[in-house]
């Protein structure tokens, strides 16, 4: 499985190499998102470090939900995905492979790049840490659930709009565990409970995501 699940990540990871504009297409979003609030609120930098984990995440799931949306949509149209399906590869490792390609591309490089903003929003270098490291252990549940989403609505008219409604809601305890992270550290306490919170929210979202992922493919390419 772990063989299979290899392969399926390169393959993806060449095909993104190829396109590039789609590709750099959610961090661009990403970065314009972010850059513009401090336009928009003003160059106080009190309120812009109490808004900039908040602004960052949401960014992070709007960037993540961007390209979540052709996850699996070109491999369905050109019969790619149908023939991975009757390869004799569980359909699971298939699930696995995209979410962790997703993650590769989109939610990877928001992980690097968010120091950076962290900086343009005045924040301490340790609250920088920890907005990076929830990141670290949030953006795979936007992955995970992302393509769980992306499969539900495989092959649907408005499916983009579909997969919003119903993927949004379940990835607020990201947000809110994310985000409680950087402002107990900024009242001076700790942030291991919001750290445990997300690591549960992790393991139970790649328990569960890829094993429903597989089952709406299934359903999906019948």
């Amino acid at each position: 499985m772990s063989g299979a699940i290899s392969i399926l990540i390169a393959r993806d990871l060449r095909l993104a190499a190829r396109r590039r504009v789609d590709a750099l297409l959610p961090l661009a979003f990403f970065t314009v998102a972010v850059s513009l609030f401090p336009f928009g609120v003003g160059p106080e930098t009190q309120t812009l470090r109490l808004i900039a984990p908040g602004v960052i995440w949401v960014c992070a799931l709007l960037a993540a939900m961007l390209s979540v949306t052709q996850l699996f949509a070109t491999d369905h149209a050109d019969g790619s995905l149908e023939q991975m399906l009757v390869s004799g590869h569980p359909s699971v490792s298939i699930a696995v492979a995209k979410a962790t390609a997703h993650w590769l591309l989109t939610g990877l490089p928001l992980v690097l790049a968010s120091p950076l903003f962290g900086l343009l929003f005045g924040m301490e270098t340790q609250s920088i840490g920890v907005l990076m490291f929830t990141l670290l252990l949030g953006t795979p549940v936007l992955s995970l659930l992302g393509a769980l989403g992306a499969a539900l609505t495989l092959g649907l008219r408005s499916a983009s709009v579909l997969l919003i409604i119903i993927i949004l809601p379940l990835c607020i305890p990201a947000i809110i565990f994310g985000t409680g992270a950087v402002g107990a550290v900024e009242s001076g306490m700790s942030a291991s409970g919001h750290y445990s919170l997300l690591g549960a929210l992790l393991i139970a979202t790649g328990l569960g995501a890829p094993l429903a992922t597989a089952a709406a493919l299934r359903i999906a390419t019948e």
